[in-house]
Parts: structure tokens; C-alpha cells; sequence
């Protein structure tokens, strides 16, 4: 690729550190994988967490009425279209970010709708029916990101986007049943109904751990189907730009080694927020790094 505005330009650099500063704050798990992440991709994906931080923390607002966090969902998307078309809308560092990264590694605006459209849909509280309706909301709001990711790290077969929207999957699913106490508390359900009907408990069962048996059995399928979406979306790895690869298989290896450590005791998830440790992170950052060398 030529010379990047992303790392040569004042005015961007100073964008990008901006989004930067979010992604180091706001993370979490992806901010140890993106660290491994080679310029200007790595700056590239700084910019597009700091747009997803913010179409988060648009849908998340507590103290905004539905209609009025839709409005401001509406109007960020009209800007995420200015700024994917070039434009800066309001000179915002996101935005400045933004129109950069499209330019430069052409990105699919649908990605971006497709997004917005899944937060659109948490605004009010939901109960999700059945698996195939979890799976689409699962690839709106995360397989979305991981077609991004692969757009910016770059690949060398077709398959590798199909190979994202699974990995997405697996992500998004080991965020539901970390999260599903939590989320459950804000009406939103999104194990399927059809599974508690299986099982013969109610979400507020689940939240209390009140039939043990039971609500080992629905996370237990929960597990299941991510490990399935990180099996089936294996060979995403060898797709990817080599020197891409160690961030792909760190954040990979965080979010398996998490959904393990509640696959040891789901109950875990109705005391506390089931997490890797830091040193964790970055032995797993290390390992990532070391494979990568020897692709």
C-alpha cells in the first residue's frame, strides 16, 4: 500500500490519536489484540472502534428515551454515510478518521447499516424466539465488525468473509452468555425463548441460578454453539495478511480462553463479570506474536 494519511498527515495522526485514546479506554479484549496490529492498519482499526464505541454508547443511554436515542442513531448515521463518502461531518476526530480509512481500504457502507440496524433494534427491550432470529442479530452487530476487520488487514481468499461473519458469531455469542445476567436485567433476552421452554426456566430462573440443572443445560448450549462458530470459522487465519494474523489470533485466543473459563462454571455469570486477567491478555498477545513469526 502507498504512504498512509492514517501515520504522514498532522491533522489525521491527531484524529487517530484521538480514537486511539477511546480504544485504549473502552476496549476491553480487543484493545490487546489491536495493539499487535501493524501501521496503518492498526491506526485503521483504532478509527473504526472509536465509531463502533459510539454508535454503542448511542443505543446505551439510560437516562434517553428510545425515540429520542433513534433520532441520534438517525443522525449518526447520515454522518457514518458523509464520512464514508469522503466528507467530515461536524470535523469530529471519528469522522476525520473515518473518511480516511474508507478511502484507503474501501469498505462496504452495508456494513456499517447493518450495524446501526442491530443497535436500532436493542433500543427497546426484546426477547429473541428462536436461534435463527439470535444468529441474525449476532451478525448484525458483530459480524459486521469482523468483515471490516478483514477489509483492513486484507485476504487472499473470497471465503474469508464468510469465514468473518462465523467468527463474529462466536465473538457476540461469548459476550451473551458473559453478559446475560446483566442484559437480562435491561428486558433484553437474547438466549431464545424456544431454549427456555426446552428447559422448563424463565429468565429471572437463570438470573438467580434457581434450578441448577437446568440452567447448566441452556448456557451449555449457548457454549456449544460458539465453540461450533470458532471451529467452523477456523481456517480464517491462514486467509489474512501474515503480519495481520498475530492480532486475529490473539483476539481469538481471548475470547475462547473466556468462554471456557464459564464453560468450568457457568453459574460464575450470576455472581460476577467473568474476565481474563491483564497479564493473561498479554502472555496471549505474546503467544500471538510468536506464531505469527513462524507464518
Amino acid at each position: 500500500m502507498s504512504r498512509s494519511a492514517l501515520t504522514s498527515d498532522p491533522q489525521i495522526r491527531r484524529a487517530v490519536a484521538d480514537c486511539r485514546e477511546i480504544t485504549r479506554t473502552r476496549a476491553g479484549n480487543f484493545y490487546w489484540g489491536l495493539r499487535l496490529t501493524p501501521e496503518p492498519q492498526r491506526s485503521a482499526m483504532y478509527s473504526i472502534y472509536a465509531w463502533m464505541r459510539e454508535a454503542d454508547d448511542i443505543a446505551d443511554e439510560l437516562d434517553a428515551d428510545p425515540s429520542a436515542r433513534a433520532t441520534r442513531i438517525a443522525a449518526f448515521r447520515a454522518a457514518t454515510d458523509q464520512a464514508l463518502a469522503g466528507a467530515t461531518p461536524h470535523g469530529a476526530s471519528i469522522w476525520k478518521a473515518l473518511a480516511v480509512v474508507s478511502r484507503e481500504y474501501s469498505l462496504d457502507a452495508r456494513d456499517f447499516h447493518s450495524m446501526l440496524d442491530g443497535q436500532i433494534a436493542d433500543l427497546q427491550p426484546r426477547r429473541i424466539h428462536e436461534w435463527d432470529e439470535l444468529r441474525t442479530y449476532c451478525t448484525q452487530v458483530a459480524s459486521t465488525v469482523g468483515c471490516v476487520c478483514v477489509r483492513i488487514w486484507g485476504y487472499d481468499d473470497p471465503a474469508a468473509i464468510g469465514l468473518a461473519i462465523d467468527r463474529g458469531i462466536a465473538f457476540q455469542l461469548t459476550n451473551i452468555v458473559r453478559d446475560v445476567v446483566e442484559d437480562i436485567g435491561r428486558g433484553r433476552v437474547y438466549l431464545p425463548a424456544c431454549d427456555f421452554a426446552r428447559v422448563g426456566i424463565t429468565p429471572e430462573e437463570l438470573s438467580r441460578w434457581s434450578n441448577p440443572r437446568a440452567c447448566a443445560d441452556l448456557m451449555g448450549q449457548m457454549i456449544g454453539r460458539a465453540r461450533d462458530h470458532f471451529e467452523r470459522s477456523a481456517p480464517l487465519e491462514a486467509m489474512i495478511t501474515p503480519a495481520c494474523r498475530p492480532t486475529l489470533r490473539a483476539m481469538t485466543e481471548i475470547y475462547r480462553q473466556l468462554l471456557e473459563q464459564i464453560a468450568r462454571d457457568p453459574s460464575r455469570v450470576t455472581r460476577e463479570r467473568v474476565a481474563l486477567s491483564t497479564v493473561r491478555k498479554i502472555l496471549i498477545g505474546l503467544r500471538a506474536t510468536s506464531i505469527g513469526g513462524r507464518s
